[in-house]
C-alpha cells in the first residue's frame, strides 16, 4: 500500500494551492447559476436537466446527463452555499483517491515493484489534470474516472474468481453499477466496459488476435463469452437508456464551438478531425501550452493535404498502428516481466519467474502454483497470477488512451469543443501506463549500471517536471482575471472576451472597453461580444455607439433577445416609442429553439414584454398594458425576479380604479421580494385610497427604513402627510427629498410646493428659485 499512500499524497499537495482559488469560467453557470442547486428546487429536477440547469428534452439542451455531479454540487452548496472553498477540497479529495485507486490497478500490471509507484506518481503530477482538479465543473471528469476504476477493479476480481467462487457474481454487478455510475459522472464512463473486456481478453487470458474467435468457440471457454456477452448487452443497455432519455436526439452547437464541424468542406472536416487526436497525444506528452478554451481559431482549420500540419497526423497513425499491431502480435522469443529479462519463457539468472506465451494459449490460466522465487525470494503456496507481459500491457494501456477518447473524436457525433484538456483525465491512465511500460522496457534493455540510473533518473525528472508545471498552471486557475489571461496566446479572442467581463465587473471600464475591441479584432462576428461592448458603452451614456454595437449583434445573431432588449430600452429613453415598441414586439416573438442558455433567452424575452408594458402604461392605454404584462408572467422562467412585474400590474389596475385587483397585485410583489421599495410606496398610496391610514403610514416608513438615501422615499411620504393635513411633517420630508435629490426638478419644486402649503415661504423661495435654475427656460 505504500505505492498508494505516496501517489495519493502527492496528487493531494499538488493541489492543494487550489483551496484558496475562486468559481472560474463554466463555474458560473454550472453551479452559480444554476437552479437545481437551490434547496427550493426540488432534487428529482437533477434527474431530468443536464448539467447547465436546462430540460435535457429541450431543443438547445447540451444532452450533457451527469446527475451525479449536479448532485455532489448541490451538496455542497447545502453544506456550504457559494464559498468556493468547500468545492475545491471535495475535487482535491477525489483526485487523490482516483490517483490511489490508478496505483492499485497498476499494482495489477507491474507486480509490487517500484514501476507501480512510477506509474501513480505520473499519473498524480500531470499537468492536464489542472482543469479537472482546479476548475471546478471538471469535477465530472474526476468523479467518471473513480467509478470507472471502481468497476474496472470489479471486473479485475470477477476474472479472478469466476472458476472458483460464486462471489464471482458479486463482482460482475458491481462492475456493472459502477460503469452506470460513471456513466452518470460524465458519458464516457461507459467506456470502461470495453476496457474490461480487453482486460479480461488480451491480458487475463493473454489472448492474440488471431486466437480470440476460435477462443471463444470452445466450450471450455464458455465463462469468457458470458462475461464478454454481459459487458456488451449491459453496455448496450445503458447507452440505450441515455439515448432515450435525452430525447433520442444529438446536441447542436454553435460554429464557434466546433468550427471544423460546421465547414462545409468534407476534405477539411476530414483532415482536421484526423489531426486533431494528434494534438491531443502532444498536449499529454508535452504539456507545456494549456489553456481554459481551445474553440473557434485556437487551432486552425487544416483546408488542404499540402498543410505540413499532416505529417503530424500520418505520423501518429503510422506509429499507432504500429504499436498496436506489435503488441498484439507478440514477440516469440524475448519478453520482460516485472522489469526482468526472460528467454524462451526461461527463469533468468537473477531468479525472477515469469510463464512463456505457450503456456496461456490453452485459455486455462493456473490459479496455483507450487513454489515461486521473486527477486531472490522463495514464497511457497502463493497463489498468484503471473504478471502480464509488456505486449499485453501495452494492449490495455492503447485501450485506456483510445477508448475513453472516442466520444470526443466527432467520428459518431459532432462534440460542442475542439479540444478539452478535461477530457484526456481518464485517457491519461492509458498515457502514464505506456510511459511506465515504455521505461521499464528501456531499463531491462539497458547493460550498464549507469544506462540504467539514467533512465530511472530521466523518469523522476520527468515526474518533477510535471509537478512543478502543475502548481504553476494551477496558479491560472485562481481567479478568472489570471485565468483569461494566461489564455490569450492560444484563443485570443475568447480570452480577451471573457477578460472583458471580468474587468468590467472591476469597474475598469476603459481597460474592458479595450479587451472587448482586442476581441472583436480577432473575431468581429462574435455577437456575445458585440453586445458586452454595446452594454458597456450604454452604461457609461454613449447610446448612440451602444445602438450600433446592438445591432451588430443582432446581425451576428438575430435570435439575442437581450440585445433587442437593450436596443428598445435606449429608444424609448429617446423617445422613439414606435420604434422602440416594433423591437420589444420582435422580441418577444423570438423561440427559444436550439439556444445554448434558454434560461437567459426567457428572463430576456420577459424584461421584453415588461418594457413594452411599461411603454403602453406611460401612454395610458392600460389595457394593453396588462394583456402585455399576462404574457410576460405566462413566459417568465423559474429564475426571473417578478416584483416589479407584479408591482406593475397593480399600477395599471389602480389606474383603472380595479382596486381589489391592484391590491393583490401588489401584496404578490412584496411576497416575491419583501424588501422591493416600490411596491411599499405603491402598495402605500393604495391603503391611504381605501382609508387604512394607519396601515399605509407604515408602509412608507418602511420603504424610508429600506434606503434612507433615496428622496423618493420622503416625497411619497411627504405626499401622503400633506393630504392628512400634517403640513409641517409633510414639509420636513419635502426637505429630505429635494436634499437628496437636488438635480430632479420634480423633487425640488414639489419640495417648494409643500413648503408654501406649510407657510414656510421663505424655504419654498430657496427651493422655487433651485427649481428654476434646473429648468431655465420653463414657462410657468
Amino acid at each position: 500500500m505504500v505505492a498508494e499512500l505516496v501517489s495519493s499524497a502527492l496528487g493531494l499537495a499538488l493541489y492543494l494551492n487550489t483551496l484558496g482559488a475562486d468559481f472560474c469560467y463554466d463555474d458560473s453557470r454550472a453551479i452559480k447559476t444554476n437552479q437545481d442547486l437551490l434547496p427550493e428546487t426540488p432534487w428529482t429536477h437533477i434527474f431530468y436537466n443536464d448539467f447547465w440547469g436546462t430540460l435535457l428534452t429541450h431543443s438547445g439542451s447540451h444532452k450533457s446527463y451527469r446527475p451525479l455531479c449536479t448532485l455532489s454540487f448541490r451538496i455542497n452548496h447545502a453544506l456550504g452555499g457559494m464559498d468556493p472553498w468547500g468545492y475545491h477540497v471535495v475535487n482535491v479529495l477525489l483526485h487523490a483517491a482516483v490517483t490511489g485507486l490508478f496505483t492499485n490497478f497498476s499494482r495489477i500490471l507491474f507486480g509490487d515493484g517500484y514501476w507501480t509507484l512510477i506509474a501513480g506518481l505520473l499519473f498524480a503530477s500531470h499537468p492536464i489534470h489542472t482543469e479537472a482538479v482546479a476548475g471546478i465543473v471538471g469535477r465530472a471528469d474526476v468523479g467518471a474516472c473513480l467509478f470507472f476504476l471502481l468497476s474496472l477493479m470489479c471486473y479485475v476480481k470477477h476474472c479472478s474468481t469466476r472458476s472458483s467462487s460464486a462471489s464471482t457474481w458479486g463482482w460482475i454487478l458491481g462492475t456493472g453499477l459502477c460503469a452506470g455510475c460513471s456513466m452518470l459522472w460524465k458519458e464516457q464512463g461507459v467506456t470502461v466496459l470495453a476496457i474490461s473486456a480487453v482486460y479480461d481478453i488480451f491480458v487475463f487470458h493473454r489472448l492474440k488476435m488471431h486466437q480470440i474467435i476460435p477462443a471463444l468457440c470452445k466450450r471450455k471457454n464458455l465463462s469468457l463469452f458470458f462475461s464478454i456477452a454481459l459487458l456488451t448487452s449491459w453496455g448496450t443497455a445503458l447507452l440505450g437508456v441515455r439515448l432515450y432519455w435525452m430525447g433520442n436526439k444529438p446536441p447542436s452547437f454553435s460554429n464557434s464551438d466546433n468550427p471544423a464541424a460546421d465547414s462545409d468542406s468534407f476534405l477539411t472536416r476530414t483532415l482536421t478531425f484526423f489531426y486533431l487526436p494528434t494534438k491531443n497525444l502532444w498536449l499529454l506528452l508535452c504539456p507545456d501550452t494549456l489553456s481554459f478554451d481551445w474553440s473557434m481559431d485556437a487551432v486552425p482549420l487544416l483546408k488542404a493535404v499540402s498543410d505540413w500540419r499532416n505529417l503530424h497526423t500520418v505520423a501518429f497513425y503510422a506509429g499507432l498502428l504500429l504499436l498496436a499491431y506489435y503488441s498484439l502480435k507478440g514477440s516469440s522469443n524475448e519478453r520482460e516481466c516485472n522489469g526482468k529479462t526472460v528467454m524462451n519463457g526461461k527463469q533468468n539468472a537473477n531468479g525472477h519467474s515469469c510463464h512463456s506465451e505457450m503456456e496461456y494459449k490453452t485459455l486455462e490460466v493456473k490459479s496455483s502454483f507450487a513454489s515461486k522465487e521473486e527477486n531472490g525470494i522463495k514464497k511457497h503456496g502463493v497463489q498468484k497470477l503471473p504478471l502480464p507481459s509488456t505486449e499485453n500491457i501495452v494492449v490495455l494501456s492503447l485501450s485506456l488512451l483510445i477508448v475513453p477518447f472516442v466520444p470526443a473524436t466527432n467520428l459518431f457525433f459532432y462534440v460542442g469543443f475542439v479540444i478539452a484538456e478535461r477530457v484526456l483525465y481518464v485517457p491519461s491512465m492509458g498515457f502514464c501506463l505506456l510511459v511506465t511500460v515504455g521505461v521499464r522496457a528501456l531499463y531491462v534493455k539497458a547493460h550498464k549500471r549507469f544506462l540504467k540510473n539514467l533512465v530511472f533518473c530521466s523518469t523522476a525528472a520527468l515526474i518533477v517536471f510535471y509537478g512543478l508545471k502543475t502548481v504553476v498552471r494551477n496558479g491560472d486557475w485562481q481567479n478568472e482575471e489570471m485565468l483569461y489571461r494566461s489564455g490569450i496566446k492560444v484563443n485570443p479572442a475568447k480570452a480577451w472576451g471573457n477578460l472583458g467581463n471580468v474587468l468590467k465587473s472591476q469597474s475598469k471600464i476603459s481597460e474592458a472597453e479595450s479587451a472587448y475591441r482586442n476581441a472583436l479584432y480577432y473575431r468581429s462576428n462574435m455577437a456575445d461580444m458585440l453586445y458586452n461592448l454595446g452594454l458597456l458603452l450604454q452604461e457609461n451614456s454613449r447610446f448612440s455607439e451602444a445602438l450600433h454595437y446592438y445591432k451588430l449583434a443582432i446581425g451576428s445573431r438575430p435570435t439575442l433577445a437581450s440585445a433587442y432588449l437593450n436596443t428598445g430600452i435606449i429608444l424609448m429613453n429617446q423617445g422613439k416609442t414606435e420604434e422602440a415598441r416594433r423591437t420589444f414586439l420582435k422580441c418577444s416573438e423570438i423561440p427559444d429553439e436550439n439556444l445554448k442558455d434558454p434560461h437567459a433567452h426567457k428572463s430576456s424575452v420577459t424584461s421584453c414584454l415588461y418594457n413594452l408594458g411599461k411603454l403602453f402604461h406611460e401612454q395610458g392605454h392600460y389595457e394593453d398594458a396588462l394583456m402585455v404584462y399576462k404574457e410576460a408572467i405566462q413566459k417568465m422562467p423559474r429564475q426571473f425576479a417578478p416584483q416589479s412585474l407584479y408591482n406593475m400590474m397593480g399600477e395599471a389596475y389602480m389606474r383603472m380604479s380595479r382596486l381589489p385587483e391592484a391590491e393583490h397585485w401588489y401584496v404578490e410583489s412584496l411576497r416575491s421580494k419583501s424588501d422591493h421599495i416600490p411596491a411599499h410606496l405603491t402598495y402605500g398610496k393604495l391603503l391611504a385610497l381605501t382609508g387604512r391610514k394607519n396601515e399605509a403610514e407604515k408602509y412608507f416608513m418602511k420603504a424610508i427604513q429600506l434606503d434612507p438615501t433615496k428622496g423618493n422615499c420622503y416625497m411619497h411620504y411627504g405626499q401622503f402627510l400633506l393630504e392628512e393635513s400634517r403640513l409641517i411633517e409633510a414639509a420636513e420630508m419635502a426637505k429630505k427629498a429635494a436634499e437628496l435629490d437636488n438635480t430632479e426638478f420634480d423633487v425640488v419644486f414639489n419640495a417648494a410646493h409643500m413648503l408654501r402649503q406649510a407657510s414656510l415661504n421663505e424655504e419654498a423661495e430657496k427651493y422655487y428659485e433651485m427649481a428654476a435654475g434646473l429648468r431655465p427656460n420653463l414657462n410657468c
